[in-house]
């Protein structure tokens, strides 16, 4: 019995090493085999999100050329809230000229300048290193008046012939421009009228109103604001009479752009909303809206102001500063004879900001 016992473990060692040997040759794989299946878990509430924490506040020093209706959605901008949803918190002052901004932002007075584009092509062919940069475009066409001291309800360039306009600073915007509309219109600065170009721009409307020149070239309020008064009369506006133009843009130093890339398109930003708002908004509302901005002016001309404005097509619809706009401004420089020699628009203009804020509206 013993042996027989012997002999079945002896029969199983001999299968066991059998099936061993019929085994996969070495380096094959073994196939896993397959899991049971199992219920899919059951389906849980996705985890809160925190809310998107609110842009961290700052402060802007803009230094604005004139203080004027022209400049509507930059004021709809400030008292509308559309910096402020931004943490952008504006310290507004008056530089009373192209040339004045320009200063505080050299000197680090101002963190943003809003004037004419001109001032920062003359800096840049002065060879300054850290020079200023354009990085979003406010208004598309001059913003002046001429007014003259009767109704002229049919004016004619020719009119001016052997009169006195005062005009602004040389080598400013409302200078160059009124007398490339001049030249425009067959009429030759100081050959046939007289330019006047020594009365700083804010002084312009009061030297007027004084006795002096039988024209001035001005923006609103003030045009309308000697009409209201008996004052001086609207004859014609330059911004029709010009066509569109890059006539004022937001600008910083080089050096500000490097520094503050995420502070610059958040104004960029907050600015591209106020000038999608104001195409479309009733003027009343928008008069209500700047009203902050000119507390003593009527409301009355305010919304005829935005009216007159709107209507021509001065406020630019996005803050995109194109290179067409760049070089017809230098043009106009140089039929002035305030330019020798061209700005490159790469250096002196940047998009980078404006295409993103435009683009943040959904292309609007």
């Amino acid at each position: 019995m013993k042996k027989r016992y012997v002999s079945i473990f002896f029969v199983v060692l001999m299968g066991l090493a059998i099936l061993a040997g019929c085994g996969n040759p070495a380096g094959d794989s073994v196939k896993p085999t397959e899991p049971a299946a199992t219920e899919p878990p059951a389906a849980t509430e996705p985890a809160a999100t925190e809310p998107a924490a609110p842009p961290e506040p700052v402060k802007i020093r803009l230094n604005e050329v004139t203080h004027s209706i022209f400049y509507t959605p930059m004021y709809a901008a400030i008292n509308k809230g559309f910096f402020a949803e931004d943490g952008i918190t504006i310290e507004l002052t008056n530089g009373a000229g192209a040339d004045k901004v320009m200063t505080a932002l050299v000197a680090g007075e101002a963190d943003i300048g809003l004037m004419g584009p001109e001032a920062t092509v003359y800096v840049y062919n002065e060879g300054r290193e850290n020079y200023i940069v354009n990085f979003a475009q406010l208004t598309n066409s001059d913003g002046s008046f001429l007014v003259g001291r009767q109704p002229e309800p049919d004016f004619k360039w020719e009119n001016l012939k052997g009169k006195t306009v005062i005009g602004g600073r040389i080598g400013g915007m409302p200078e160059m421009v009124l007398e490339y509309t001049m030249k425009k219109n067959g009429i030759v600065p100081q050959q046939d009228v007289e330019v006047l170009t020594n009365i700083q721009f804010a002084l312009m409307g009061g030297a007027f109103t004084g006795g002096t020149g039988d024209y001035v070239n001005l923006f609103e309020p003030v045009a309308s604001q000697l009409e209201q008064t008996g004052q001086g009369y609207i004859v014609c506006s330059l911004g029709k009479e010009s066509g569109a133009l890059p006539y004022t843009a937001f600008s910083t130093t080089k050096e500000y752009m490097a520094q503050n890339q995420e502070i610059i398109q958040r104004f960029t930003s907050s600015l591209a909303k106020a000038q999608d708002w104001v195409q479309t908004a009733p003027a009343e509302e928008i008069a209500e809206a700047i009203k902050p901005s000119f507390p003593d002016t009527d409301t009355a001309l305010l919304v005829s102001s935005i009216n007159r404005y709107r209507d021509q097509g001065s406020w630019a619809a996005t803050p995109v500063f194109t290179e067409e706009a760049f070089e017809l401004l230098q043009d106009i420089m140089t039929e002035a004879g305030q330019l020798d020699k061209r700005a490159p628009y790469d250096a002196l203009v940047t998009n980078q900001y404006a295409d993103k804020a435009v683009a943040e509206l959904g292309g609007k």
